[in-house]
């Protein structure tokens, strides 16, 4: 399976990466975006098996990428990692097709509930 990262921070990026591994999903393909904009290009051109997406990110902010996503007809499975994780934003994500929202600071337990049966 094919895992994309979308975080305008590399540090952030590498942390989501290391966590998802030591969740145990370590073994997929991870494929990096630094933006909104590149995320868009990289589903694309990669049609990866779930999209992980910060919220305020340039050139398109992760909830103006997933609504992007979804209407164009992408199904592909979307959840924020985020540093904000308000009701507000949490029912946000849920109305625009988000399976999720984990918010930061995040443990690899975080990653294991949202993404058990959905990654093996």
């Amino acid at each position: 399976m094919k895992v994309l990262i979308a975080d305008d921070s590399k540090v952030m990026r590498q942390i989501v990466l290391r966590t998802m591994r030591q969740a145990g999903f370590g073994h997929h393909d991870f494929v990096e975006a630094v933006d909104g904009a590149d995320a868009l290009d990289k589903v694309a051109a990669e049609s990866p098996d779930l999209v992980l997406s910060d919220w305020n990110m340039p050139n398109k902010t992760g909830i103006e990428l997933l609504r992007a996503l979804r209407g164009t007809g992408d199904a592909t499975p979307f959840g924020f990692v985020t540093s904000e994780g308000s009701e507000e934003m949490r029912g946000e994500a849920r109305s625009a097709g988000a399976m999720f929202l984990i918010a930061k600071p995040f443990t690899s337990d975080d990653f294991e509930s949202a993404l058990s049966g959905m990654l093996g």
